[in-house]
């Protein structure tokens, strides 16, 4: 918003550091507006982010390193977003587990401009529960209410939490925790990313009673509004988590038709011709944007060969005796052998995952999906 760049802020923090550093411990820091910025939605509309200064941003990301060590071992164990550790991809595979064991209806919950509308107030109070220094909820506040410049003009803020910011997701989560531990509460099986939360259950109609009285918690509770128009009780196979879709059995997960569709338009418009870059810059565009699908794609490729050995090994007796000899316990190996369960389900059973992990593909040579950069 400031114009200044990261390099500049290097030789402005040499010079400022130690009235920035007054300010913070007398608690009078006020921060700069952030910037909007606004990026299209692959559904249509734009997702409005919120960029802080560099100097603002340094200080939340020190708030950030601070706090988070000690807010997040309290968090849900079924909350995967923007935590140290976690992934979509641990997300994707817990809910494959719960369709597997039979919970396959899906209550998809899409909560309504989640980051535009956490209530500042109620957000705070969850913060000052966690935090006695005055100081830092002084200032936790003032990046809350610094106000948006936007075609030149800045506007007052009064709820949400800027996307853009280190500081957000943790605060989200916090909002958000609330949520978990009411569905922990009920116990219900559900995965929860940043504002997408997918609950599982065994049928439409316990599916239709939790969408109702979920979102009436969410409505009277967290006072966030569930967005009826993308939320729904269906079977996995109908529905998309985190850009993949999983059968209605939990036997596979598919990248879902919109994502890859996405994937391709992204690629389009990165290699496009009248973008007027070198070869070598767009190479390095490309770069980030493979490496989230690397990971995905060589996950599934390992299974398709563990699939292949599980079918090689034809009878139970001899599939008993390949996982005792790769270091299955003897139980679990006599478990996974007498399983009638189809081949691809298999090569996700953890007896064949211990007995076939990574490196033994690695030993046969099978290269990695590495993006030079």
């Amino acid at each position: 918003m400031d114009g200044m760049t990261i390099d500049d802020a290097k030789s402005y923090l040499r010079e400022h550091w130690p009235d920035i550093r007054s300010q913070l411990l007398a608690g009078t820091y006020r921060p700069q507006p952030v910037k909007r910025v606004e990026i299209p939605k692959p559904d249509g509309g734009v997702r409005k982010l919120g960029v802080p200064c560099v100097v603002d941003r340094l200080i939340q990301q020190a708030l950030l390193q601070v706090l988070q060590p000690r807010w997040d071992p309290t968090f849900s164990e079924h909350s995967y977003g923007f935590r140290p550790g976690r992934s979509a991809h641990q997300a994707i595979a817990q809910a494959q587990r719960y369709v597997a064991e039979g919970y396959n209806v899906v209550v998809d919950l899409d909560l309504e401009k989640f980051f535009d509308r956490v209530n500042h107030d109620s957000l705070m109070a969850r913060v000052a529960e966690r935090v006695v220094d005055k100081r830092v909820l002084k200032l936790i506040r003032a990046f809350l209410n610094a106000g948006v410049m936007e075609n030149g003009l800045v506007s007052p803020v009064e709820e949400g939490t800027p996307q853009g910011g280190p500081l957000s997701p943790l605060l989200s989560n916090l909002v958000l925790d609330d949520l978990d531990k009411e569905l922990e509460r009920r116990g219900l099986h559900f995965c929860r990313y940043a504002d997408d939360c997918n609950i599982y259950v065994r049928s439409q109609r316990a599916g239709e009673r939790v969408m109702a009285s979920v979102s009436r918690f969410l409505t009277d509770k967290l006072r966030l509004k569930v967005n009826e128009a993308k939320s729904a009780v269906a079977r996995p196979e109908e529905r998309s988590f985190l850009g993949f879709s999983i059968s209605n059995d939990g036997s596979e997960r598919r990248i879902a038709p919109k994502a890859l569709a996405k994937f391709k338009a992204r690629i389009r418009e990165i290699t496009c011709r009248t973008r007027g870059r070198s070869l070598p810059q767009v190479v390095e565009d490309l770069g980030p944007y493979l490496i989230g699908w690397r990971s995905y794609l060589e996950a599934w490729i390992r299974r398709r060969l563990r699939m292949y050995l599980w079918r090689q090994w034809q009878n139970g007796p001899n599939r008993f005796k390949e996982l005792r000899r790769r270091g299955v316990q003897k139980f679990l190996a006599a478990v996974a052998a007498g399983s009638p369960t189809g081949f691809w389900r298999m090569s996700g059973h953890p007896a064949v995952q211990k007995a076939l992990r990574n490196h033994v593909f690695d030993s046969l040579g099978l290269p990695r999906l590495y993006i030079v950069r």
